[in-house]
């Protein structure tokens, strides 16, 4: 029900871009007639085939791209006011030429696809749509004109959806070159090591006369390893792990299954190095880097979670379905509600049954926004209500793990990964050649 192919996601309905229409009013607005007369300092800057394009739609759209620039911490370095104006009609000129090839192809959005994105818009602002409407009047934006906004918008996303990605072209080459890439810095960030290792126990309420001995104990076994007595010797003698009757060894695995504090103190070390004296909450460690080799098994992390779904409806408005959520999430933290059994009652997705489990996920398996939440969740943590496209979200994470994956599934996850990568400049190309294919002409301002 999340799913979403991993390219597909870049040409996902932008929620900013959205609630920036709504903040300024229309910027794709349908003007006047190409007969029309200047008037109130608006006027007729260009057509784009029989579609006018207007003073004030560029203005808005001006403002529009201020906004973005503030938005991301850039507004010392915002442009000129003439520089925004171009770049803000150069857009207009863009998507009316897209938009006219949406209509000769037959790309449109029907009225219930408007319908969840008005929802979806109203969610994200917290409020209901009656509301949103009301706000879009107070600001000058007619009803039928925020719905126009966004069946423009959604129509581009869908027109670049179906045209984009047939063009991406990713070769065999390109795949093999980055597999080996991915192989090479994970044999340096994770290599698969094998540690052997001593423990002198020390006891949790142990006296400081007690801790000193033991200390002692093991700068003394450090002295006898580095005169070259055998580690599996000593280690059988004085050591407390459970290594001890196993030559001290640990077994060869990938650097991260090992404790930090291990792994900090031996990744300076050559192999067949010793590390000094190390202590934690167990006792002394001294430990032996035995062997060390790359680790050429591909993995990826995989996330556990659940969920509870609310989907939008004219019986549930946006506001109604936080404030539900919000409620269980209440109830969950103070003990007094199980996730598990809140899903089954409540969640209107098929996971419901379920207690609202979702699995073990890789990484591009869900949409973005449902993604991008659950990503910055730690284990256990709870997110607040969350909107994405399907509806109102309330979502924990359960657990996180590295799977390996097979050769195949890497191929196409790495293809993947190159054909989201060359997506904005094959963008940009198809852009241009539909505006390539479109009439236009720039008109002067009157005098």
């Amino acid at each position: 029900m999340l799913t979403m192919s991993t390219y597909f996601q870049r040409t996902a309905l932008c929620s900013c871009l959205l609630l920036t229409l709504l903040t300024l009013g229309p910027v794709g607005a349908q003007a006047q007639s190409p007969r029309a007369t200047a008037s109130g300092g608006n006027f007729i800057v260009a057509l784009v085939d029989s579609a006018p394009i207007t003073n004030l739609d560029v203005q808005r759209r001006a403002a529009q791209l201020r906004q973005q620039l503030s938005a991301q911490g850039r507004n010392t370095t915002t442009p000129a006011n003439a520089t925004l104006m171009r770049e803000a009609l150069e857009r207009l000129i863009d998507e009316k030429a897209q938009l006219q090839f949406a209509k000769e192809t037959g790309v449109d959005m029907d009225a219930a696809a408007l319908d969840q994105a008005e929802q979806r818009l109203a969610a994200q602002s917290q409020i209901t749509v009656d509301e949103l409407h009301k706000k879009a009047k107070a600001e000058g934006t007619s009803v039928t004109q925020l719905r126009q906004d966004l069946r423009d918008q959604l129509t581009l996303q869908r027109l670049a959806e179906r045209n984009v990605p047939p063009r991406i072209k990713v070769s065999d080459v390109e795949i093999v070159q980055a597999m080996q890439e991915r192989q090479t810095q994970s044999a340096s960030t994770n290599p698969n090591i094998e540690l052997g290792h001593i423990l002198i126990a020390v006891p949790e309420a142990a006296s400081a006369p007690q801790v000193a001995a033991l200390q002692a104990k093991a700068d003394v076994a450090l002295a006898r390893l580095k005169k070259g007595e055998s580690f599996a010797t000593v280690a059988k003698e004085v050591s407390d792990s459970p290594e001890r009757d196993n030559s001290g060894l640990m077994g060869l695995r990938p650097a991260d299954r090992y404790p930090s504090l291990f792994v900090d103190a031996t990744q300076k070390l050559a192999v067949g190095e010793l590390s000094n004296v190390v202590r934690s909450g167990a006792g002394f460690h001294i430990l032996k880097l035995v062997s060390k080799q790359g680790n050429n098994v591909a993995t990826i992390t995989e996330t556990r979670a659940r969920h509870i779904l609310l989907r939008l409806s004219s019986q549930l408005s946006p506001a109604a379905a936080r404030a539900q959520l919000t409620g269980y999430k209440g109830q969950i933290e103070a003990g007094k509600g199980d996730f598990a059994k809140l899903a089954q009652e409540h969640s209107q997705d098929a996971s419901g049954p379920n207690g609202g489990d979702l699995g073990w996920v890789a990484p591009g398996m869900f949409v973005p926004e449902f993604e991008a939440v659950m990503n910055a969740l730690k284990i256990g943590e709870i997110a607040d209500p969350m909107v994405s496209r399907f509806g109102v979200h309330l979502i924990q994470v359960l657990a996180r793990r590295e799977a390996p994956i097979t050769e195949r599934e890497l191929r196409e996850l790495v293809r993947n990964k190159l054909r989201d990568s060359k997506y904005d400049e094959t963008y940009q190309i198809w852009a241009q050649e539909m505006r390539g294919r479109a009439y236009v002409e720039y008109r002067d301002a009157p005098q």
